[in-house]
Formats: structure tokens, sequence, C-alpha cells
């Protein structure tokens, strides 16, 4: 039996194995394989430079998995292999071919690159970008994995000085300090991350973003009629509704204009708000809400719509004025803000915030209108868009909760994360797609991703009417902790109107990817990502209509909505 020396422990232990440029090779080719694939189409196109920012990312993850897979394998399994005379020769043939599929995989990739971020811009009506901007995206990778190499090779450093320090002074035994320092170097990143930078980092974006939910837009005006918060009749005061909270109250038509769009009077729209800045628990903006209702009549009107609000406060303006047009007025309005960070900031900061504030609005609204003769209650309508589907859903514990309670529900761009629509999805009907779903052959909820999915409405669709409106290509609605290690359903069915079929999975990488594409979801037109302006009059119309409503009617309003976002 050949037993090895301590001079041949210590070539196995040491430089034995294949490095390239002080890289782990094993390292180094897990590292190439995510480079390659973070280059492969994602949701949304990206920038040369922002593809760098991600691949180099993805790159120094993968290089970190292939050291902790190469490590045990080195230490407990290769030195008991010495009876098999030609691993080495074997072992080096493998690297060589693995090295040669790693490289060529990048090669291939870097090639196609261009051509994959095309194919997505062409979906989406965006210019073409060149293939030589996109070679440009290994030099930022390189460096954003120099960077974050560097900086754990400090760590690594660090580690072993302490594991030295606890040996040497303080008498740890040796096994123990190997163990004990990179704990105790890792609980102090962690508590440094956590406690320091992340905590700074939330402070510094409440302060920043406090200032700017105390600022007003260029052009809003404090409203002079009492049907708004906000106006002198209001108690709840212009200064406390925020930024997004004056530009609502402030925005749409007026009876004026709305009679000279519908062609018949036309009454005031009722838009009450309540902001943060009103110094009061969530339930005390609720009832400063139901005062508002109260004082401007509100549960008079036709429909009475509760929105939920995105991470600042925002509410799609048109969403607002689209209804307000379908109902020449006759309508009300209600929200509350629960936060004034954005709405990434948001989910991971404020996400109980928005769920409490949704539940309490909704409930309390809900409560005060079974209070009226039934045949006195406005329709009452659920809206949320983004993170405000999230915090609207929150008030349902089921389908069947939310079409006991209200009398339609218009959900954008639904997040991953939301519990009411997961359920539904999970539970579609056998053969219906994840990306475009039909639940109970759309009996009560339906799903578009365009216009013509609701230009075609087919078959019954009882009242109340629910619909989710999410794009193929909406990063929002697909991101989720499930993609790191699970191909999802709507990636391994046909790709959707404007996914790329070139999209595939692949394990963490994909995960990535689509995280970073939520960073860049409003950026593509209309239409597509997390945009969704073009469709929500006509979400709104199927959900929602008066009698003799037709689709010519709804197109006129999705026209005039356009318009008035272009001012």
């Amino acid at each position: 039996m050949n037993v090895p020396t301590s001079s041949d422990e210590s070539v196995e232990d040491g430089p034995r194995h294949l490095s390239v440029f002080g890289l782990d090779f094993v390292g180094l080719v897990v590292a190439l394989f995510f480079f390659a694939w973070s280059l492969s189409p994602s949701l949304i196109p990206r920038e040369w430079y922002f593809q760098g920012l991600v691949s180099g990312v993805t790159s120094i993850v993968g290089y970190g998995i292939g050291v902790l897979l190469a490590f045990p394998a080195r230490r407990w399994i290769a030195p008991h292999l010495t009876w098999w005379r030609r691993r080495h020769t074997v072992r080096f043939i493998a690297q060589v071919v693995v090295a040669v599929l790693a490289l060529g995989t990048v090669i291939v990739s870097l090639l196609f690159a261009a051509d994959w971020q095309n194919e997505i811009r062409a979906l989406m009506g965006i210019e073409d970008t060149t293939g030589f901007a996109y070679l440009r995206t290994g030099l930022v990778s390189i460096a954003i994995f120099a960077l974050v190499l560097y900086i754990a090779r400090g760590l690594r450093w660090m580690g072993r000085r302490f594991a030295r320090f606890l040996a040497t002074r303080l008498h740890v035994p040796v096994a123990a300090a190997g163990v004990l320092a990179p704990v105790i170097i890792a609980v102090a990143v962690f508590l440094f991350v956590d406690q320091v930078l992340l905590a700074s980092s939330s402070t510094a974006a409440r302060i920043v973003f406090s200032g700017d939910n105390n600022s007003t837009d260029p052009g809003v005006e404090q409203p002079a009629v009492p049907e708004r918060s906000g106006s002198a009749a209001s108690a709840s005061s212009w200064e406390s509704l925020g930024r997004q909270g004056r530009t609502f109250v402030a925005g749409g038509m007026d009876a004026e204009e709305l009679t000279a769009f519908n062609g018949e009077p036309a009454r005031e729209p009722i838009r009450v708000y309540a902001g943060l800045e009103a110094d009061g628990t969530t339930e005390e903006q609720v009832q400063l809400i139901l005062d508002e209702l109260d004082r401007t009549k509100a549960w008079e009107r036709e429909v009475l719509v509760v929105s939920g609000t995105t991470g600042t406060g925002w509410i799609n303006p048109v969403a607002a004025d689209s209804i307000e047009m379908i109902y020449n007025g006759n309508t009300a309005i209600a929200a509350i803000q629960y936060s004034f960070l954005p709405s990434w900031i948001s989910f991971l900061v404020d996400g109980a915030a928005a769920k409490a504030a949704g539940d309490a609005l909704i409930n309390g609204v809900h409560e005060r209108w079974l209070q009226l003769p039934e045949d006195q209650r406005p329709k009452l309508l659920v809206y949320g868009e983004s993170l405000g589907s999230q915090s609207a859903e929150a008030a349902f514990d089921d389908l069947a909760d939310l079409r006991n309670d209200i009398d339609g529900a218009l959900f954008v761009g639904p997040p991953n994360s939301n519990e009411l629509w997961g359920n539904i999805v999970a539970n579609r009907d056998a053969g219906s797609p994840e990306v475009l779903p039909v639940y109970e052959d759309g009996m009560a909820v339906r799903f578009a991703s365009s216009l013509h999915q609701l230009e075609s409405i087919d078959g019954p669709w009882e009242d109340p009417r629910v619909l989710y409106l999410q794009h193929a290509s909406d990063p929002v609605v697909w991101w989720g902790p499930s993609l790191l290690f699970e191909r999802p359903d709507w990636l391994a069915e046909p790709a959707g109107s404007d996914r790329s079929p070139a999209m595939r999975w692949y394990p963490i990488v994909t995960f990535a990817q689509v995280a970073a594409d939520i960073m860049v979801g409003t950026a593509p037109p209309v239409g597509h990502g997390h945009n969704y302006e073009d469709l929500i009059p006509y979400g709104w119309a199927a959900v929602s209509s008066p009698e003799g409503w037709t689709f010519a009617d709804t197109q006129r309003v999705a026209e005039a909505v356009a318009h008035l976002e272009e001012e």
C-alpha cells in the first residue's frame, strides 16, 4: 500500500490543483459558465454596461460556488485515490476538456449576446444594439469580479491572521481557532452589513426620500373644490398628503372637462387621500379616510374605488382618470400612504406596512359600506398596481372572500410574492400556461396581457369580476426565490408574446438576471415590462362599466388618457 509522505500531502493540499492567474481552476470554470449564462436573454433588454454589472456579480458567485464544491473533493476524496496510477493524467485531460468547453461557451455567448438582446428589443419595438458595444461587457464584468474577489481574499487573510492570534496569544487549540476565526469574521461582516451599511442606507434612503415626499411636482396646485382631500374644506391637509398624494388629489379632469368629453353633465370626481405626514397610526389614517368619504358624500356615488398604493404612495393616474371618464365623474377614489420609499425598497423594509395598510383601509371602508341600505350602496371596486396590488390583496383570505366582499377588482403587474395571485396561479386549470392562466374556466377571475385578449373576451364571466393584467416580460410578476434552484413553469412553456424564446433557466443565474430586470422593469415602452398604461382603461371596462358601454367607448377613453399623459 502506498502511503503519501508529508511532502506529497503538502503538494496535494497546496499548489497541486491547477490554478490560472492565481484563481482556483474549478472556481474559474464555474465562473466562466455563470458568465456565459448571464449573457443569455432575460425579460428586459439590457445596455452593455448594465449587463457587465450583472455578469460580474453572477461570475463571482459562480467562482465561489466552484471553490466550495472543489474543496471537499480535494481534501477528503482525492487523497484516498492514491491507488489510481493514472489519476493525474485523467485529471489533466478532464481539466483541459472542461476548460475548452467553458471557454467555448463564453465565446459563443459573447458572439450571440447582441443578437439575443436585439431579439428582445424587436419584440418591444426598441432600436437595436451593436455587437461591438456589447463586447465591452466583459471589461466591466472583469472589474466587478476582481473587486469582489480581492475583498473576499482580504477577508480570508484577516481570518487566517485572527486564527493565528487566537492560537498563539489566547492559546486556543489550533483546530478550534481554524473554525472559530472564520465564524467570528463572518458574524462581524454580517453585523457590519446589516447594522452599518443596510441600516445607514435605509436611514439615508428615508432622509433622502422624506425630503422628496415633502416636495410638490411642478404644476401641481392645491385643489379648490371640496370633493378633494387637501382642499380648504378637507380635514386631510394639503401639507400632510405627501408628494404623490398631492399629485393624486390635484389630478384628473374636473366636472366641466368631463362634461365636454362625454357630452352629458358630469359630477365632480371625489378623490380622498391620507398621507403619512398626518402623524397618525394606520387606524387613524383609515378613520380620516372614512371622515372624508362622509364629508364628500362619496357613499352616494355610483362607484367607490379603494386603491392600494405603491411604496411612494403613488396611484397610477391612468387608473384614476380612466374610471372617472368611464363613469363621467360619478366616482370616489380612496387611498392611504404607508411609505414614501420607492417600491423596491418598500418591498424589503415596508412590506408588512403595505399589507397592514391595505387590510385596514379596505376592511374599514367595507364595514361602513355594509351599513348602507343594499340598494343605496355604490359599486365597491378594488384597484392595486405593483406593490399596491399586494397591499390590496392583503384584505382578503382567498378569491371567494374577495368576491363576497366587493363588486370587482383590477390588479396590475402583481408581484410574484402576492399570496392570492399565487394561489390562483398554482391552482389554474390543467393545461393552461402559467404566463396566462385560466382558472375555473374564467368564470370569476381572468388574466390578460394584451388588448386583443381584453377585446375578445368570450365565455361567461360572472360578477363580481376579478382581472389580473400581467405581461410575459414583467420581472415583477415572475421574480421569486424559487428561481434559484427550480425551473418555473413559465420558462418550461412556450414563450409569452413579448418574451424571447431563447430565454432559458439556469440555476442561480436566472434568479440574478430577473432580479436585475426589476431595476429596469419600467424602461421598455408601454405594453411591455412593468408598463400597463395602454391596458388599464380596457381592464376597468372589462371589470365594471356602465350599462350600454361599448368597446368604442373604451377606445375613446384610452385615447384621451394617453393624451393627458403626454401633456
